[in-house]
């Protein structure tokens, strides 16, 4: 095949039609056909054609042309027939670049890439026919190769975007000499490659369960089918891909917002604005796909719209990494004070710069923060379990949930040196005296991270090292590094990161969540701002020194304190949620009831007389609040023992 393609590129190059223009329009067409198929290929699965051909590969059982005597042996034997064009047309990319540009051009290299994963894929698609892992085949084989087979199809797209970009003149800048965007970028292709891998095992759920799904009219059996008990661990993971889709959403687009601000290129905003369109319309289909029990053309539309975002990614990569660094221009008056607070920062350095101890590490990841998050994962491992859970896996929660909590504060302090550096009460943390340089600190989160996903993952389930997962992108990417300076907002929406570690310890324990485990998330939701704007009035010196836009910086004391009561009323309400499902008892009436009336009574003081003390006193019967509260919850449900 390459002897034939290399003698047709010859005979073009002598009659002096092979051009690079060539070359870049040819790539952009093999990308629209590898699009087609592709989609086409979820069409194979959706459809139950996968088995048309039975088990024969590369044949269709009848020699080279079958006959075509059903529906799905046509769909499959045309599904086979258009990959077998797509390594042909990468077969003579190669070639034709290598001919035109050279061996050693970013050309020629992006088209060896795409021969490579276009072969990948045929010969995956043959191990799933020769398997007989297709159509309602529940293996863990199945399982495994269809996410492996769309992160390869991924790679092949990126490929032959970069391959047309630069044959059709784009600049080519190596990446090591722009880690930072670099690092950008991972971040954002990696999250995609794991939600194309999570949404494959989600397709795989629709069709390998699809006689179970069938008969289910209501989208509460369907997603009990899901989430109960005695789920299937396939239709369990396949709720973890809208979890997922939404953290990563997030990342996205603070990616794009990032890149847009530091390559503000009108070619890259462009790009960047499609990438986050089609996440938004992607999102809006993965809804609508939920409820509507995903159709075969709601299916094929999501994947569609799923590729084309990942192609618009890769072109704001290729876009962004190709041009030159943007001049700096004037600078607002907070990025001035930034980098003054920086310099401070710099002549306040510690003697023992870069001397780290096992404390100065400790203190990153602030420990008494996260001492009552893990109260609330913990005990509600107890209300999961209705009782008191296996010590080894309470245990391995705290570590895991302790790591991940650790890793968001690690990335927050590294984030924010500049505003700790301005804060009295922050101002000795490692990161401001620099004894725990930038680098060593994020090696630090990078290694928590991992280390958390790793121990949840195989100490309790998959779904709850996930949650962690999103817990901590919440953290690092919503409340720091989004909302943090632009809002007074901030800990309302940042502060879902916090009432993720209840979804931890249930799901450890069970598997999935139930309406029980999302009262406990919303709780921790709504309790949060009263319990954080307390604090606020305390410290909001502090924060208007370092210029961040808290409540009571923005609005003043008694906005703040009408707040509270907003949502002091608002996290009394919802402790009445567990009356209506069943799932409470006289405990649980007379404690909830208790501790709402002691918060009512607290705010409806610092309401009346707004100062330090009485905010103080709120501060310090929220934290008493909630911890009691867990603690009730966990007595009411045991008595199910």
């Amino acid at each position: 095949m390459l002897g034939v393609a290399q003698e047709l590129v010859e005979v073009h190059l002598r009659q002096g039609t092979m051009t690079p223009r060539t070359v870049s329009q040819f790539a952009w067409g093999l990308l629209a056909f590898c699009l087609t198929v592709l989609v086409f290929g979820a069409f194979v699965r959706a459809s139950f054609s996968g088995d048309g051909c039975g088990a024969y590969w590369p044949t269709c059982g009848e020699g080279l042309i079958p006959t075509l005597d059903s529906k799905p042996k046509a769909v499959e034997f045309t599904h086979r027939a258009m990959g077998a064009l797509q390594v042909l047309g990468c077969v003579l990319l190669f070639v034709l670049s290598r001919k035109v540009f050279g061996k050693v051009s970013p050309v020629t290299k992006a088209a060896l890439i795409a021969l490579g994963t276009a072969v990948v894929s045929a010969i995956i698609g043959a191990i799933l026919v020769l398997a007989q892992w297709v159509t309602t085949d529940k293996s863990a084989g199945r399982a495994v190769t269809m996410p492996i087979h769309l992160v390869n199809n991924y790679i092949l797209v990126a490929s032959l975007v970069c391959a047309g970009y630069w044959a059709g003149g784009g600049k080519y800048r190596a990446l090591r000499h722009q880690k930072q965007m670099a690092s950008s970028f991972a971040w954002a292709f990696g999250s995609l490659f794991v939600l194309g891998a999570t949404g494959a095992f989600s397709a795989m759920g629709k069709t390998a369960f699809q006689h179970e799904l069938a008969p289910l009219k209501t989208f509460a059996e369907r997603m009990w089918l899901h989430v109960g008990p005695e789920a299937n661990p396939i239709l369990r993971g396949g709720v973890i891909h809208p979890l997922i889709a939404t953290s990563v959403g997030l990342l996205l687009f603070y990616v794009c917002a990032s890149i847009s601000k530091h390559r503000p290129s009108p070619e890259v905003k462009n790009w960047a604005k499609w990438t986050m369109g089609t996440y938004a319309g992607q999102m809006v289909l993965g809804l609508v796909n939920l409820f509507l029990s995903a159709p075969i053309p709601m299916q094929l539309s999501h994947l569609a719209l799923a590729i084309a975002n990942f192609t618009f990614l890769v072109l704001l990569g290729v876009t962004a990494l190709g041009v030159d660094e943007a001049v700096e221009e004037a600078r607002p008056l907070e990025e001035a004070k930034v980098e003054e607070n920086e310099l401070v920062g710099v002549a306040r350095q510690d003697e023992n710069f870069g001397r780290a101890t096992w404390r100065d590490y400790v203190a990153l990841t602030k420990p008494r923060v996260i001492s009552l998050l893990l109260f609330t994962t913990v005990l509600a491992m107890f209300v999961a379990h209705h009782g008191a859970p296996p010590l080894w896996l309470i245990l391995c929660v705290c570590i895991g949930g302790y790591a991940a909590a650790g890793a968001a504060n690690t990335f927050n302090m590294v984030a924010e040196r500049d505003l700790d550096n301005a804060m009295e009460r922050t101002s000795h943390r490692p990161t401001v005296t620099n004894k725990v340089s930038k680098r060593s600190a994020l090696q630090f989160a990078w290694a928590l991270s991992v280390g958390s996903f790793a121990l949840l993952w195989l100490s309790a389930n998959f779904l709850s090292a996930t949650l962690a997962l999103c817990g901590l992108l919440c953290y690092v990417f919503v409340y720091t590094l989004w909302l943090k300076r632009r809002t007074w907002h901030n800990i309302v929406i940042g502060g879902a990161a916090g009432a993720f570690p209840p979804l931890v310890g249930y799901a450890a324990v069970t598997g999935g969540l139930s309406p029980m485990a999302w009262f406990l998330f919303a709780l921790v939701f709504l309790w949060t701002p009263v319990h954080f704007w307390a604090l606020a009035i305390l410290i909001k010196d502090d924060y208007a020194k370092a210029g961040v836009p808290m409540l009571p910086v923005v609005k003043g004391d008694r906005v703040t304190v009408n707040q509270i009561g907003l949502y002091t009323i608002l996290t009394s309400l919802v402790c009445v949620l567990p009356f209506f499902q069943s799932g409470a008892g006289p405990i649980y009436l007379v404690g909830s009831t208790a501790l709402n009336l002691g918060l009512i009574v607290q705010t409806a003081r610092l309401w009346r007389t707004v100062d330090r003390p009485h905010a103080k006193a709120l501060f310090k019967y929220s934290m008493v609040y909630l911890a009691l509260f867990f603690i009730v919850v966990a007595l009411d449900q045991a008595r199910y023992v």
